[in-house]
């Protein structure tokens, strides 16, 4: 645990006490703060009290002498309106920030030359986080990884000068991080999101925009236009930026050429790194997220053998397009955590023949934006609430079944795609929906279908989750 010393001796209101927050209740008690917490569900404050956290309604207490507010990213800073405690703090010229600022402070504080990579997008910063820390581990360095994934960042080891911190962002964790300054700060992609927390996506664009505005080295993906203007400001002020593409050659910067990675500098091509046979960095959209990986890794300090051999190794992100098994020639791959169109739409687009199973808790829009991927699809079983209008959605073009349930469309697609003469077929989890209408969340819904998947006779496991 990094224990907060920035705001040592002094008040500090907390709002949030879900897993991140009562992280950070844990780490500024630690660092001798006084801590006022709260939280809009007893349970969590009864919890952080049997703790020895000091809480209060925040309603009630003097703002006057409070330092600054910290507030978990899921509350309200702007939009749809702020948060009753944001207004009580703006009333108050409190500061309000989140742990990743915390955090920042805290490697200024004791280490600020301690290598930290940050790394946000709309789509692809799990997988990309992950294959960051992963190679950076696989070398023999010391690496810790959290924020938006895994561990929140308050509970990972303090920062030290060979000690590597590669840490996911949220817009919400940015949006508290007013001094975000990474050694290297990855910015993937931009697409409308989260709109109802931040008002228009020029307001998301600038906020994403700030974890890289302070990096030592700014790495932009320039495949759409919001990003594209990022990476021009960032030019235009002076900072270093390394742009990448998926899409296109660059004259400075890092692309791919289908599965091949490249580096240009002045319009002269270095081959970097080749990702055929990596089952799991398969489609354009892994191909962006091993780009930004080896920018980022190299912005550290690795070469490109280190680099080469953490992206051959790479297990994947477990429920995001995780190669399960294989049998025979059909590969099984769970995506469970594609749980609307856009975030089933990478997989669908990775695979020649699928067996699709789709459903669950339906989302605005269904899978009408994934017809244009309906030629690849051998057979689709649907499961869940949304069964019949996708059914509806899928008409004569796709031959399909309502299987119901999870176990029974495992157990039809794996007899179907068993009798699939084509090089190879994929059973394919990606289910476009939401899981609350048959599991408690995605990851219980994808470990479902591993476990269903690894009791077919014949099935032989792939890397190491299984």
């Amino acid at each position: 645990m990094i224990a907060v010393r920035s705001l040592a001796g002094k008040k500090v209101a907390l709002f949030g006490l879900g897993g991140s927050g009562l992280a950070t209740a844990r780490a500024l008690a630690a660092g001798d703060a006084y801590v006022i917490a709260w939280d809009d569900n007893p349970d969590s404050v009864a919890k952080a009290a049997g703790e020895g956290i000091g809480t209060a309604d925040l309603r009630s207490i003097e703002w006057s002498d409070v330092a600054a507010l910290v507030l978990s990213p899921g509350v309200p800073l702007t939009h749809p309106k702020p948060h009753w405690t944001v207004d009580l703090a703006r009333a108050a010229g409190v500061e309000i920030i989140g742990d990743v600022e915390l955090f920042a402070r805290e490697r200024r504080a004791l280490c600020p030359d301690a290598p930290f990579i940050a790394i946000t997008g709309t789509n692809g910063k799990s997988t990309t986080t992950a294959l960051i820390a992963h190679i950076i581990a696989a070398s023999g360095r010391d690496c810790q990884m959290g924020g938006n994934i895994g561990r929140a960042v308050l509970t990972l080891d303090v920062s030290a000068k060979d000690r590597f911190h590669v840490v996911e962002c949220s817009s919400y964790q940015i949006d508290l991080a007013p001094s975000l300054d990474p050694t290297a700060g990855l910015l993937l992609n931009l697409s409308p999101d989260h709109l109802d927390r931040h008002g228009s996506m020029e307001h998301y664009a600038s906020i994403k925009a700030r974890l890289v505005e302070k990096s030592d080295t700014a790495i932009v993906g320039v495949d759409d236009p919001h990003s594209q203007k990022i990476a021009e400001q960032l030019v235009g002020s002076g900072r270093k930026v390394v742009r990448i593409s998926k899409r296109k050659a660059l004259v400075d910067g890092l692309f791919a050429d289908g599965t091949q990675l490249y580096r240009a500098s002045g319009g002269e091509r270095e081959h970097v790194a080749s990702l055929d046979g990596i089952t799991t960095l398969r489609g354009e959209h892994n191909a962006q997220n091993a780009l930004g990986a080896v920018a980022a890794c190299h912005a550290v300090g690795l070469n490109l053998d280190e680099i080469r051999a953490g992206l051959a190794s790479f297990p994947g992100l477990a429920h995001r397009m995780e190669p399960v098994a294989r049998r025979g020639r059909v590969l099984f791959v769970n995506d469970s955590k594609a749980t609307n169109s856009d975030a089933a739409a990478p997989a669908l687009s990775s695979f020649e023949r699928i067996y699709w199973i789709a459903g669950g808790l339906p989302k605005e829009g269904g899978i009408e934006p994934l017809r244009g991927y309906f030629p690849r699809v051998a057979r689709a079983y649907l499961i869940g609430e949304a069964a019949p209008a996708f059914a509806a959605t899928l008409g004569e073009t796709v031959p399909f079944e309502i299987s119901g349930t999870l176990q029974a469309a495992v157990d039809h697609a794996a007899a179907d795609s068993s009798a699939d003469e084509s090089p190879e077929s994929v059973v394919l989890l990606s289910p476009a929906c939401a899981s609350f209408d048959q599991f408690r969340n995605f990851e219980v819904r994808g470990d479902a279908y591993r476990a269903a998947v690894l009791a077919l006779p014949g099935a032989e496991p792939i890397g190491g989750k299984n």
